[in-house]
């Protein structure tokens, strides 16, 4: 059954990997891909599959941790072919005093240098791809791509970056028929969201900025990012596409 009723992808054949693909986001990203067809392979933190309490049976697990530039090697290795990378897992570090210099320069390297390095890695696989529209690499970019949160000025620069990293890619990959593009995404429940959802607080004035009077679910997100890896979207690449409710453009 798909998860949007008038929508219907075919991915049979494909293979995709979705960096974080355990828990939010990135899970709801790759039960899409998994649901249309496609072999979906994920990355998590942990040792092994069997680690997490959900049931991950229908994919391929590798373990990555994005501050590991060896773990990231061999994730590119492991993976024999591939159509389409997502870039979805990142932390922000508010606990740890982002304005540390060395919790900065993680947050850099956890948001955005990660996802360079994964990409650059994985290239010659995704120029061999015969996926209709192209191989695609998806970043998954925020709101604070875009607008300043006091908290997280190292998750703010990253996903930034983010967004010019993809304008640049899409340029010098368009030779090898790779398309890059990106989703940000707004307020989506998530666990990185969890206790930011429980605080009435925090929450009141995203809603009440938010046009569609909701947060985000991972479908919202992974309905995007299935959109613009089509052939549907074989002529849209260096764009952030932004899956927020609405939120960034009320004045």
């Amino acid at each position: 059954m798909s998860q949007w009723q008038n929508v219907r992808y075919d991915y049979r054949g494909a293979a995709v990997l979705v960096t974080g693909g355990t828990s939010g986001i990135g899970a709801g990203i790759a039960a899409a891909y998994r649901e249309a067809g496609a072999e979906v392979t994920i990355t998590g933190t942990r040792a092994t599959a069997a680690d997490y309490g959900e049931d991950l049976s229908g994919y391929r697990y590798l373990p990555l941790s994005l501050t590991d530039k060896s773990q990231i090697a061999a994730v590119a290795a492991a993976v024999p072919r591939l159509d389409v990378l997502v870039n979805n897992a990142g932390a922000n570090f508010m606990m740890q005093n982002e304005y540390d210099p060395e919790v900065f320069e993680k947050g850099l390297q956890v948001n955005l240098a990660s996802a360079y390095r994964l990409a650059q890695g994985l290239k010659a696989k995704l120029a061999a791809s015969k996926l209709p529209g192209g191989a695609s690499v998806i970043g998954l970019a925020s709101l604070t791509s875009f607008f300043g949160l006091e908290v997280v000025p190292a998750y703010g620069a990253a996903k930034a970056g983010l967004v010019q990293l993809v304008k640049t890619l899409s340029i010098t990959w368009a030779k090898d028929n790779i398309r890059v593009n990106a989703v940000a995404a707004g307020v989506t429940e998530s666990r990185m969201t969890a206790q930011m959802l429980k605080i009435p607080a925090m929450m009141a004035p995203v809603l009440a900025r938010t046009p569609l009077k909701r947060v985000g679910q991972p479908q919202d997100v992974a309905g995007a990012v299935l959109f613009l890896t089509s052939a549907a979207a074989s002529y849209v690449t260096g764009q952030t596409l932004l899956v927020d409710g609405g939120y960034s453009i009320v004045g």
